[in-house]
């Protein structure tokens, strides 16, 4: 079990715990659980780089206490 920290810039920091074999899409469903936002108009990025949701986080190198951003669509 890893746990992410994901800031969206207006305020809210949010931390979840994942496993690394979860992709994405997996890490943006549990950020919705906990935001209140749908997991769909959830965007996770990294500095320019956005992050697909098929791709498992071990595959983007993401690691325990890695902080993200955050954008909503």
């Amino acid at each position: 079990m890893i746990e992410v920290v994901l800031n969206d810039r207006l305020g809210k920091k949010v931390r979840v715990k994942c496993n690394e074999d979860d992709t994405i899409g997996d890490l943006k469903k549990l950020v919705a659980a906990q935001t209140g936002t749908r997991s769909d108009k959830i965007r996770i990025q990294k500095w320019y780089n956005i992050y697909k949701d098929h791709i498992t986080l071990r595959d983007y190198e993401i690691h325990d206490g890695m902080g993200l951003e955050l954008y909503y669509n």
